[in-house]
């Protein structure tokens, strides 16, 4: 493959995330695989540990993850108020915004994507018919549920329904820390 298919790739592009990931994995301590590919490091359980895993009530995961339906929403062909609740969204969940992306189809719909530091919130609607499906997914001590008010007032409807995910729930486990 040569140099300019790379870069289509994206390797070999050096950004100030890349860059911060690469620092980050030379301070890390190395962990050792488990039976089944999860970590089996003592330390990954330790609650002083700064990294941006969740621990809560003897589980570990990476973040939590809301599936996010607006039902019956408003305004969700407008990128500017899309954009907004992306942002309010940040500030009320105590994340980190690195970028924000929207594209509006013709005749109607927004995709986005806000980048956080503790992941992303992303967006595709299908305002014809009031419809915005969100994700919320964040770690650290980000708290994804704040977002589900943030939605309900930014798109003017009672009708959110929300699913949540533990994203890499039983990965990391007590008994296969010893």
């Amino acid at each position: 493959m040569d140099d300019a298919n790379l870069f289509q790739l994206g390797i070999g592009l050096e950004t100030g995330a890349h860059a911060e990931d690469l620092r980050s994995r030379e301070a890390a301590p190395v962990t050792v695989e488990g039976p089944r590919g999860g970590a089996s490091n003592a330390d990954l359980l330790d609650d002083a540990r700064e990294d941006h895993f969740i621990r809560r009530d003897g589980r570990v995961f990476a973040g939590t993850h809301l599936i996010i339906e607006v039902v019956n929403g408003h305004g969700l062909d407008e990128e500017a108020r899309i954009q907004q609740a992306f942002r309010d969204c940040v500030e009320e969940c105590g994340a980190t915004l690195l970028h924000i992306h929207t594209h509006k189809f013709s005749p109607q719909g927004v995709s986005g994507v806000a980048v956080l530091a503790e992941s992303h919130i992303s967006v595709h609607t299908w305002p014809e018919i009031g419809y915005g499906a969100f994700d919320v997914f964040m770690c650290g001590d980000a708290t994804p549920w704040r977002a589900v008010d943030v939605l309900r007032a930014a798109f003017g409807t009672e009708d959110v329904r929300v699913r949540e995910l533990l994203r890499g729930d039983g990965l990391v486990v007590e008994d296969r820390a010893a």
